[in-house]
This record gives structure tokens, C-alpha cells and sequence, in this order.
């Protein structure tokens, strides 16, 4: 026990903000919408922001991102809110995802996954409206809330929101502060302005007096976007150095996104398309591959099921079916073979056997995967397709996310490097289609393929395996 007379070490925490943090959490603007990149210290500064406020018992503030499993995800908004808010006395409740303080101010985290979940909120007075990721919602999601931004506790009604690059509606409300090159421009970082909104229509000043002119029955908001991207977060890079390196490794759509320019952030403008899911020049053609055991696997993407071949006749450009053989040697992927033909499903079985016999001649087991299309004839196919070939290490896969998605890990370790193909007649054929992806002039059927075999090969660690199926 210490003796009362004893002196006791209270210890301190300080909580400050980095200089970008610091910036966002000074402005005075209605709107602030603070980011542009990964990495930059967003979601920390949202959680310290209402923190101004808590002696104040009628103030309240929520947190909304699109789906409550990110807010309660290992190291989401309520993981990071119960390292800040319990050193201020505030106590939290589980069920309601809320914390509460000594003077009974309360901050909640809700979600607003459906578009009619807006609803809900229709009579509620919400001092302070931040959203997490803004790009996720919808722009009418985001409006109708602005409506539910007031207050009765004294304190002035406003917004704060964090957001990463996204061709989309918020790219286009902040138009103003991105250049035509997609990246932000600098030294409009933190300039405000003003807009109103009438009938759907944004309308935009650069002072309060001429828009309230212009539009005398509506009440202009101040709005403003403060750039940060990761290099701006000093204390992340120190304390996770690989961080940076995991967003070096991303594809290259996700690369520039997220990562970007170094001193703009991430590009707004940016969207899957030729040459920049796959670029050609990132397959190096090799003579050999490097001896090595492994899991070799040929992925299989059929062109349609019995009941789609009358339409699929009426096409003057049927689709193709497509196998990618593949197999990982010291973390390098080499691409062993490819088929590309039109042919119909009986056709179809007949080169499944006959390649996996191929495939088994020199001795090596070859994994034979393909995707299971969905419905009741997708398990009829993969029941027949299955019995075909007994004997054989045969599955069916059902797609997981779309086709970008899907597309992203190979993508991603092309662009390092560290996709290689085998010498072939097939490698201009591959090549052609793989930089094309995704123009709708091209056909999908061979990255599909390929896409298949590399995530075989790494497993259910792939990105997209938590997303939605995919119709093709």
C-alpha cells in the first residue's frame, strides 16, 4: 500500500495532432472533406474532433460508414475510439456502439449500408455529421444528411469527412480542388467556398454574398477539401515502415489511387482500362522455368452453359473458352500455357480431357479448376463436367467479386515484376488480351482464365474473396 504522504506519478498522455491533422481540425468551414490518399491520419483526426465539444451535455456527433463490420473490424473507427475516448471518462456501450461522457455528451457510430437507410435518421438533430470513406455512400445519401445537420445544443451545426480517390459523384463535388490530371492541386488545399443546393443541382461562389445574391432562398455553406496522403503521417511511417511498401505493391489502378503522387495524393480520375489493369511490358517471356516443386494449376474459363448457346449463336462475337496454366517458383508466377477457342460445351469436354491428359504426361500433377457459373444449370455443368473427368483433381469455382476485383492480386504482382511467361506461339495472343483488359471490345475470357489460376495457386487470400458473386 502507498502512504498518503507518498508522492504518486500520474502518468500524462498527450494526444496532438500532426501538422495536416492539425490543419483539417483548425478550419472553420461548414464542410471540411479531409484525405485524397491512404495513409494520411484521416480517420484519427475524425475521432478527436468531436472531443472539443463533450462538456457540453446536449451536444451529440455520429460516425456513419456504409456497413457496421467496418466500424467494428480489428483496427476500424471503434477499436481506435476505445483508445482516445476512455482516457476522457467516457464509457462505452457495446449494443449501441456508443460512447458516453461525464457531462452527457454522447457519440455514436451508426452505419448506412441500403440506400433507404437514410431514412431512419428523418428526425434526428445531429450537431455534428462525419462520415468515414465519403466516397463510399451516395451523393443523396450524403444531401438528405445535411438536412439532419442541426442543432439545439449551442453548437453550430457542421460536417467533417474523410475520403480516398474515386471517379464518382464526390469527384465531381470536388472538382474545384482536383486538376484535370486527377491529382490535387496544392494550393488550393484548405481554400474555402461556398454552395448551395437547389433541386439536385450543386451551385458554387467563392464568397457567401454573391452565392446568397444568386440564390436569396437558400443559405450557402462553407465547404473546403484538405489534402493528406501518407507521406504526411511521420508518426505511421515510423512506427509501420511497411506500410508504405504494401501500397508500392498494390495494382496500378490501386496504386494511384491510393498512393499516387507523392506531394498530390491519390488520382481522382483514374479507371480500370486498357494498359492500366495489365500493361504488357510488365510479363517478361522466358526460355525455362526454374526447377522447383509446387502447385501447378489450369484454370478454365468455359464460354457458356447449354441454355446461354442459342443467344450466344445470334452473337456475331461469341465469347471464347479459355484455360491459363500456371505454377509459382520462389514467389515468381509463371505462366506455362494458354488456350483460347470457340467451341461449344460438347466440344468443350472433349479438350478438358484431352489437355488434362496432356497436362499429366510428364509426370506432374496438374490442379484442373474452372468457374462455376451460378444457378441451378451452373451446378448441373460443374455435376457433368465433374463426372467427365474421373480420376482427375477437378473443382469448380464460384467467382468471388467482379472482374477487377478478381484481376487485382495478378495485376498487382505483374507490375513488381514477378509475372513471367514461357516461351510460346500463345504469348502475343495473351499479351494482347491481358493489356486490353478491360475494354468491352475485347474479350474477358483469358484474363478471366488467368486471373482463376494465380488465385488458385495463392489461395483464399486473394483480394475480393468476401465480395459479392459475379455475373458475367
Amino acid at each position: 500500500m502507498i502512504a498518503l504522504s507518498e508522492p504518486v506519478a500520474i502518468e500524462e498522455v498527450v494526444i496532438r495532432p500532426q501538422p495536416r491533422q492539425e490543419q483539417f481540425l483548425s478550419s472553420e468551414a461548414d464542410i471540411v472533406i479531409f484525405g485524397g490518399a491512404a495513409g494520411g491520419g484521416k480517420s484519427w483526426s475524425l475521432l478527436v474532433e468531436p472531443l472539443r465539444h463533450i462538456d457540453n451535455p446536449d451536444f451529440g456527433a455520429v460516425f456513419f460508414r456504409r456497413t457496421i463490420p467496418e466500424i467494428t473490424r480489428e483496427g476500424g473507427l471503434w477499436d481506435e475510439s476505445k483508445k482516445i475516448y476512455p482516457l476522457l471518462n467516457a464509457t462505452s456501450n457495446e449494443n449501441d456502439h456508443q460512447f458516453k461522457f461525464p457531462f452527457g455528451s454522447k457519440i455514436t457510430f451508426a452505419h448506412m449500408q441500403r440506400e433507404d437507410d437514410k431514412d431512419s435518421w428523418k428526425s434526428a438533430q445531429i450537431p455534428l455529421l462525419i462520415f468515414d470513406q465519403l466516397e463510399t455512400f451516395s451523393e443523396s445519401q450524403f444531401f438528405y444528411m445535411l438536412s439532419r445537420n442541426r442543432s439545439m445544443s449551442g453548437v453550430r451545426p457542421y460536417v467533417r469527412a474523410s475520403c480516398n480517390p474515386e471517379p464518382g459523384w464526390l469527384a465531381d463535388f470536388l472538382d474545384w480542388w482536383i486538376d484535370e490530371d486527377g491529382y490535387a492541386i496544392l494550393e488550393r488545399s484548405g481554400v474555402i467556398r461556398w454552395m448551395v443546393r437547389e433541386n439536385d443541382k450543386t451551385y458554387w461562389a467563392d464568397d457567401f454574398e454573391s452565392l446568397q445574391d444568386e440564390h436569396p432562398n437558400s443559405t450557402p455553406k462553407s465547404v473546403t477539401f484538405i489534402l493528406s496522403t501518407v507521406y504526411d503521417n511521420q508518426i505511421l511511417l515510423e512506427k509501420d515502415p511497411g506500410y508504405l511498401a504494401n501500397l508500392q505493391a498494390l495494382s496500378f489502378v490501386d496504386r494511384e489511387r491510393l498512393l499516387g503522387d507523392s506531394r498530390r495524393g491519390g488520382n481522382w480520375k483514374i479507371k480500370p482500362a486498357a494498359g492500366k489493369v495489365f500493361d504488357r511490358a510488365w510479363f517478361e517471356i522466358v526460355d525455362a522455368v526454374p526447377g522447383g516443386s509446387g502447385k501447378i494449376v489450369r484454370f478454365w474459363d468455359f464460354a457458356a452453359t447449354e441454355e446461354e448457346m442459342g443467344a450466344k449463336r445470334k452473337s456475331k462475337d461469341p465469347d471464347y473458352t479459355a484455360s491459363v496454366k500456371g505454377k509459382i517458383v520462389n514467389g515468381i508466377t509463371y505462366i506455362l500455357d494458354m488456350t483460347n477457342e470457340r467451341m461449344g460445351p460438347a466440344r468443350a469436354n472433349v479438350a478438358l480431357r484431352n489437355i488434362a491428359q496432356q497436362d499429366q504426361m510428364n509426370g506432374e500433377h496438374v490442379a484442373v479448376r474452372f468457374e462455376q457459373e451460378g444457378g441451378a444449370s451452373g451446378k448441373r455443368d460443374t455435376y457433368n463436367i465433374i463426372t467427365n473427368m474421373q480420376g482427375y483433381d477437378i473443382k469448380g469455382v464460384p467467382p468471388q467479386g467482379d472482374k477487377v476485383t478478381r484481376a487485382k492480386p495478378l495485376a498487382a504482382q505483374a507490375l513488381a515484376g514477378n509475372v513471367k511467361l514461357l516461351r510460346g506461339k500463345w504469348n502475343d495472343e495473351f499479351l494482347t488480351n491481358m493489356h486490353a483488359f478491360p475494354d468491352p471490345d475485347y474479350h474477358d475470357d483469358i484474363p478471366d482464365a488467368a486471373d482463376g489460376c494465380y488465385n488458385e495457386l495463392v489461395g483464399p487470400r486473394v483480394a475480393g474473396a468476401w465480395g459479392r458473386r459475379a455475373k458475367k
